[in-house]
C-alpha cells in the first residue's frame, strides 16, 4: 500500500481525518518525492499519527437535578515547532475524527504565522445551545477538571472555537486556576481584564479579510463596491462582516444552522450591531433578522452559495460547501473565494474553483489570524504587559502578510496562477519537518 493508504487503514471510520490527511497528501506528497530526504525519515507519516490522544467522560448536573455526561478528548498532535496549541469545541458533531482533522490542520496552520506553536484540537460532543450560564459552568469544571492534568502554559494551550467564547474560556480558566493553584497564560481567549489580548475575537475574521486583500490587490482588485456573501453568523462571519464594510463591500448573506439571510441593501454597521446581540447575548436564531430588517428574506434550511457574489467566504463549519455549490457559485459570477472556517469546502469543491482558475484560498491560511493573535497572546502573558489595540492589528496583518507571501512561494505554478492551497500545505510542511527531523525519531 502507497503511505496514504496506509494512514487510511490506520484510521478506519474517521472521515474527517481521512479527508484532512488526503487534502494535504495531494501537495506533500509530491513535493517529498522531489525532497527525499523527508521520504527517509517518513516525515509525513509521523506528522499524521498524533504524539498523544486523550479522551475522557464529563459528567454534570443539569438545571433540574439530572445527570448528564458527555466525553471529552484532547488530541495532542505534533509539538516540533512548540506546545501543542489549538481550540476546544462544544458542539454535538464532536468526535475523535473531526478533533484530529482539526488539530492535523492545525499543525500546518501554526506554522505558517511563523510562531512557535505546535498544533492541538479538543472538546467535547456537549452542547451549550439552550444551556443557562450555571449549567455551562458546571459543565466546564468538570471537563477542566481532567483536562488539567494534561496541559500547561509550556505544554498545551488550548483557546476557544465553535461553542467555546469569553464564557466558556472564563469558567475553564477558573477551574484550572483552583485546581492548580497558579495563575498562568494557560488558556488564549481570555477576558481582557485577566490576560487576554486585544483583538483576540476579531482575530480570525480580520485576518480573513487581510490575505483576501493581498489576493485582490494581486489580481488588480479591491473590496470596493464588492458584493460578498459569508455563511455562519458567529465571531469569524461577524467580524469578516466589519473588516469588509470598512474596506468598502457590501455583503448580503449570513447563516446558522438553520437557514440562511439575505440582505440585498447590504449588511450594514448597525445591522451588524444587531446580529452581534443576537449571537453573542441573546444566544438567538438568524431568522430573527428579519423580524427587525422586515426588507431582508429568510431561507429555512438552505445555503447561501445561490445567491449572486463577486466573493464567497463559507465562515460557518466543516464541508458546508459542495461541488454543487461551487459550480452555482461561478455560475453566479463569483471570482474570489476564501475559507474562513476550517474546511467549509469539500474537496470536490476546491478541485472546481482550481479548475476554474479561481483564487481559492484555504482555512488553514486565510483563517489563521485567530491562532496568530492567540501566540501573541501568550507572548504578552510571558511578558506580563499587554500590547495596544493598533500594534496587536499591525502583528496580525504582517503575520497574514507573511502566510500570503508564503503560499505565494511554494504555489505559484507555471502559467502564473497561484494555487495558494499548494502553497499553504507545502509552506506549513517544510518548517515543521525540517525541525522533527533536527529533534530526531521521537
Amino acid at each position: 500500500m502507497n503511505t496514504l493508504d496506509v494512514i487510511k487503514a490506520k484510521n478506519p471510520g474517521e472521515p474527517e481525518f481521512c479527508q484532512a490527511v488526503s487534502e494535504v497528501a495531494e501537495y506533500v506528497l509530491p513535493f517529498i518525492e522531489q525532497n527525499p530526504k523527508y521520504k527517509q525519515f517518513k516525515i509525513f507519516e509521523r506528522m499524521a499519527e498524533p504524539e498523544r490522544v486523550i479522551m475522557f467522560k464529563v459528567p454534570w448536573v443539569d438545571d433540574k437535578g439530572e445527570i448528564q455526561i458527555n466525553r471529552g478528548f484532547r488530541v495532542q498532535l505534533n509539538s516540533a515547532i512548540g506546545p501543542y496549541k489549538g481550540g476546544l469545541r462544544l458542539h454535538p458533531t464532536v468526535t475523535l475524527s473531526v478533533l484530529k482533522f482539526l488539530a492535523f490542520e492545525q499543525v500546518l496552520k501554526n506554522s505558517l504565522t511563523g510562531l512557535p506553536m505546535g498544533g492541538g484540537k479538543g472538546g467535547s460532543d456537549f452542547d451549550p445551545k439552550g444551556k443557562s450560564d450555571s449549567e455551562v459552568m458546571r459543565f466546564c469544571q468538570s471537563f477542566m477538571t481532567e483536562l488539567y492534568r494534561h496541559i500547561g502554559h509550556n505544554l498545551d494551550i488550548p483557546a476557544g472555537d465553535i461553542g467555546v467564547g469569553k464564557r466558556e474560556i472564563g469558567f475553564l480558566f477558573g477551574q484550572y486556576k483552583r485546581l492548580k493553584n497558579e495563575f498562568t497564560g494557560v488558556l488564549t481567549g481570555k477576558g481582557n481584564e485577566w490576560g487576554g489580548s486585544l483583538i483576540r475575537p476579531e482575530a480570525t475574521g480580520y485576518g480573513l479579510i487581510y490575505f483576501m486583500e493581498a489576493i485582490l490587490k494581486s489580481n488588480n482588485s479591491s473590496f470596493e463596491n464588492k458584493v460578498i456573501t459569508i455563511s455562519g453568523s458567529g465571531n469569524v462571519a461577524q467580524f469578516a462582516v466589519e473588516k469588509a464594510i470598512q474596506y468598502g463591500a457590501k455583503v448580503v448573506t449570513l447563516s446558522d444552522s438553520n437557514g440562511y439571510i439575505y440582505d440585498e441593501s447590504g449588511i450594514t454597521t448597525e445591522k451588524l450591531a444587531f446580529v452581534t446581540e443576537l449571537k453573542d447575548v441573546k444566544r438567538g436564531r438568524i431568522k430573527e433578522y428579519i423580524e427587525k430588517y422586515p426588507e431582508a428574506k429568510y431561507f429555512e434550511g438552505k445555503k447561501p452559495w445561490d445567491i449572486k457574489c463577486d466573493i464567497a467566504l463559507p465562515c460557518a463549519t466543516q464541508n458546508e460547501l459542495d461541488e454543487n455549490d461551487a459550480k452555482l457559485l461561478i455560475a453566479n459570477g463569483c471570482k474570489f473565494v476564501g475559507e474562513g472556517a476550517n474546511m467549509p469546502c469539500t474537496a470536490e469543491a476546491a478541485t472546481v474553483f482550481k479548475s476554474k482558475k479561481i483564487p481559492f484560498a484555504p482555512g488553514k491560511a486565510a483563517n489563521a489570524g485567530g491562532v496568530a493573535v492567540s501566540g501573541l497572546e501568550m507572548t504578552q502573558n510571558s511578558l506580563r504587559y499587554s500590547w495596544s489595540k493598533e500594534k496587536v492589528d499591525q502583528r496580525l496583518k504582517g503575520i497574514m502578510m507573511e502566510i500570503y507571501n508564503t503560499c505565494v512561494k511554494y504555489g505559484t505554478e507555471a502559467d502564473g496562477y497561484v494555487n495558494y492551497e499548494r502553497g499553504a500545505n507545502i509552506g506549513g510542511f517544510v518548517k515543521v519537518a525540517e525541525a522533527m527531523i533536527d529533534q530526531g525519531v521521537v
